[in-house]
């Protein structure tokens, strides 16, 4: 005789919000990976200033490194938005059980809730925004600033790091078209 086990919705319901906050916390904590990621680049850029004793310093891995770590924000926030919003969905399944998105209500079944935590969250993808724009423009700048001569030399490198630096606000940009909505079957 094998007894079956069955997952209560109430437990469901709990571990999806927990992951939700695990989700949510992983976006803070990408944008803190990001700021120490931008002070630390643009302390190399100042401590490796050029001298008489190293003339040859490598700025265009430098460089690199402001657009690479905003790139990489942006996908670390598109997978955190696709991430809740598939547990949004979940979630609002399980507030749907027994129409018991009828009599109670429900977080992530009725618009109106959905709607003003989308909004309210819109303004973690502002500061990442503001941040990204910010950072490279301070760590490209100041790149520019530092090691003019290396720089005109290698103006390329310079306007891929720009390009590389707009692709990631572009995505960040559009990062809430993947929010979540609720589809109420």
């Amino acid at each position: 005789m094998t007894t079956k086990y069955v997952v209560d919705a109430n437990y469901r319901f709990i571990a999806a919000y927990q992951e939700v906050n695990a989700r949510i916390n992983q976006r803070q904590q990408a944008l803190a990976l990001y700021v120490t990621l931008v002070v630390s680049l643009l302390a190399a850029l100042v401590a490796l200033k050029p001298s008489e004793s190293n003339a040859q310093v490598p700025i265009e891995w430098l460089l690199a490194g402001f657009p690479v770590a905003s790139i990489c924000l942006a996908f670390l926030n598109y997978k955190a938005e696709r991430a809740i919003s598939n547990l949004r969905r979940f979630l609002s399944a399980l507030e749907q059980l027994n129409d018991a998105h009828e009599q109670l209500p429900s977080y992530n079944t009725h618009e109106k809730w959905s709607q003003s935590a989308n909004k309210a969250r819109r303004f973690h993808d502002y500061a990442a925004i503001i941040l990204v724009i910010g950072g490279n423009v301070i760590g490209l700048g100041a790149a520019a600033k530092i090691y003019p001569e290396r720089i005109s030399e290698m103006s390329i490198a310079l306007w891929l790091s720009i390009a590389a630096a707009v692709i990631s606000v572009l995505l960040l940009l559009i990062t809430p078209k993947w929010s979540y909505k609720p589809d109420i079957s």
